[in-house]
């Protein structure tokens, strides 16, 4: 729903979240023009696919869910392994880091909330990390 949302401007309520697909996207990024191809995982994959994903990206917006302690959980070990995947010598340039984001999604799901604002704080200032509570 974020990426949909990120390109089309609009939130889309019925999606199934199990569904992997890769979006292009065209948008101006301070004045250049910047050809995007976003890769929207399902979330569901196996240490080996998630290696693959790693690789394959150049920057990451690490996701979870306020209503899902679980998610949040996972914050970590996914920050680890993008580090870890892109500090290795075998890739070309292996010394910088892509750029990673933690963001927090449904933060309007006051009620159903299992992760405070002040947790993801945290672990962003931990990890030293930019983080981004959003509905």
């Amino acid at each position: 729903a974020l990426t949909v949302r990120f390109i089309t401007r609009r939130f889309i309520g019925d999606y199934d979240p199990t569904l992997e697909m890769i979006y292009r996207h065209v948008a101006v990024i301070n004045g250049e023009m910047v050809h995007l191809e976003i890769l929207d995982t399902a979330g569901q994959e196996d240490s080996l696919q998630i290696e693959e994903k790693i690789k394959w990206g150049d920057g990451f917006a690490v996701v979870y869910s306020v209503t899902d302690r679980c998610s949040f959980d996972e914050v970590m070990r996914l920050c680890f392994l993008i580090n870890h995947i892109h500090s290795s010598p075998k890739r070309s340039g292996g010394s910088e880091q892509p750029p990673v984001v933690i963001v927090a999604n449904k933060k309007d799901l006051e009620f159903d909330r299992m992760v405070s604002t002040e947790d993801g704080e945290n672990l962003s200032k931990a990890l030293k990390l930019p983080f981004y509570e959003i509905s």
